[in-house]
Formats: structure tokens, C-alpha cells, sequence
């Protein structure tokens, strides 16, 4: 997996060791911080495009994030690519999670799925929700899941 960081420079540690360096150094200055992941997908043509997003909140100073891209031919129907897209950030989530507890980091997975039963998107709510809390983590939906609606959606290519 290729991570970079929202300037487009590459991470080239493996992300494990590159996000246990980002708190250490945060930690270190003294910040507290609250880590966030999502992911999101756009489809164009016949590719689907997923950005999955770690980002990391200074608590009353700002943020960064890492990024991973991938594309795919595969097509997907609707509630498929969501659940798709909670399985990548569950998938990052879960190999990350041990530091979160070592360091006493919070962290949340955020899926791009609406609590609005009007919007297509709200057909694979429950299903989600209950993958991402049946993992032991906190979940949060659509308003409320910004690295997924918007930080993971702006660099969907």
C-alpha cells in the first residue's frame, strides 16, 4: 500500500511505523491528539476510485492526514461499494488500533453513509454501523463523518 501526505509527499515507512512516529513526535510537543479514518469512493466510467483517509486531530491546533489511493475495474452496486468502503477503513482501523491504545489515542471510523433514509447511500446504514461497532470502535455517520465525506472525498481523484 503507497500512503502520502496531503502535500503529495510519500510515506515511505511502512504506515504503522509512519503513524506511530507522527504521535510519538506529536506527543512529545506536548499535543493531545484524536485520529480519524475513512474512506470514500467515486466511480468514473469504468473505474471506481477509493481514498482512504488517517486523519490526525491536534486538539485546539489544527490536523494532517495520510492518504491511500486504489482503483479498481470492479463494479459495485451502491450499498456494496459503501460497505466496501467501511471494510478498507476498518481494515486500516484494525492494524492501527493497538497504537491508538499504547499511546491513548481516540480514535473513530467514519463511514460516508447518510442517516437520512432518502439518500440511496442510507441502505447499507445498518450493516456498516454494525460492522464498525461489532469491531470495538466508535462509528460515526454522515454529518458527522468528515474524513470521510470531505477529507477522504477531496482527494478521490
Amino acid at each position: 500500500m503507497h500512503w502520502r501526505k496531503f502535500n503529495g509527499e510519500p510515506i515511505n515507512l511502512p504506515i504503522k511505523a509512519a503513524v506511530e512516529e507522527a504521535i510519538i513526535r506529536e506527543s512529545e510537543k506536548g499535543t493531545k491528539l484524536k485520529v480519524c479514518i475513512g474512506t470514500d469512493s467515486q466511480v468514473k466510467g469504468v473505474d471506481t476510485e477509493f481514498a482512504t483517509v488517517i486523519v490526525f486531530l491536534r486538539e485546539h491546533n489544527g490536523g494532517f492526514m495520510y492518504i491511500h489511493n486504489e482503483k479498481t475495474k470492479q463494479k459495485y452496486h451502491i450499498k456494496e461499494r459503501m460497505l466496501v468502503e467501511v471494510a478498507k477503513s476498518i481494515e486500516i482501523a484494525y492494524e492501527l488500533c493497538d497504537l491508538f491504545i499504547t499511546h491513548n489515542v481516540e480514535m473513530e471510523v467514519h463511514a460516508d453513509i447518510n442517516t437520512n433514509p432518502q439518500f440511496k447511500s442510507n441502505d447499507a446504514l445498518k450493516e456498516a454501523m454494525g460492522y464498525i461497532l461489532g469491531m470495538g470502535f466508535a462509528f460515526k455517520a454522515k454529518p458527522e463523518a468528515f474524513a470521510s465525506s470531505c477529507c477522504a472525498d477531496k482527494v478521490c481523484n
